[in-house]
C-alpha cells in the first residue's frame, strides 16, 4: 500500500509524504506505483524547475521507501496561488487513484499546528 499524507497548516498545503509500495503488481509492472510516482515527480519538477522554488525533497530507499516534499514559505500571493492549485490538483488526482485502486493507494490530510 502506498500512503500519501498531505500536511496542511492554516488551510495551506505545506507538503506531503509518500510511503510504501502500492503492491498492485510486481516492481517494474506496477501501473499504480507508476501513476503515483509520475504525478509526484511532475509536481516536484513544476515547483522546483519551472517555478524556480526551493522545495525540500527527501528520499529514503529501503524496504519501506518514502519521499517527503516540503514547500517553502513566504511566497508571493501569485506564486502561492499557483503552488496551492498544483498541490490541490495532486491531492485530487491521488484521491481519484485511491477510488480506483483502494487496496493500493491511501490519501490522508494531516493538519499541523505551528
Amino acid at each position: 500500500m502506498t500512503t500519501i499524507t498531505f500536511r496542511t497548516d492554516g488551510g495551506r498545503i505545506a507538503g506531503f509524504t509518500s510511503r510504501g509500495h502500492s503492491g498492485y503488481d510486481d516492481a517494474g509492472s506496477d501501473i499504480v506505483c507508476s501513476a503515483v510516482t509520475g504525478a509526484i515527480r511532475y509536481a516536484e519538477i513544476v515547483v522546483n524547475d519551472v517555478l524556480g522554488l526551493a522545495a525540500s525533497v527527501r528520499i529514503r530507499e529501503g524496504e519501506t521507501p518514502s519521499l517527503t516534499f516540503r514547500l517553502p514559505g513566504g511566497l508571493s500571493p501569485e506564486l502561492e496561488e499557483t503552488v496551492q492549485a498544483l498541490m490541490t490538483g495532486l491531492m485530487v488526482y491521488l484521491s481519484q487513484l485511491h477510488n480506483e485502486y483502494p487496496d493500493s493507494v491511501e490519501v490522508y490530510e494531516d493538519t499541523e499546528t505551528s
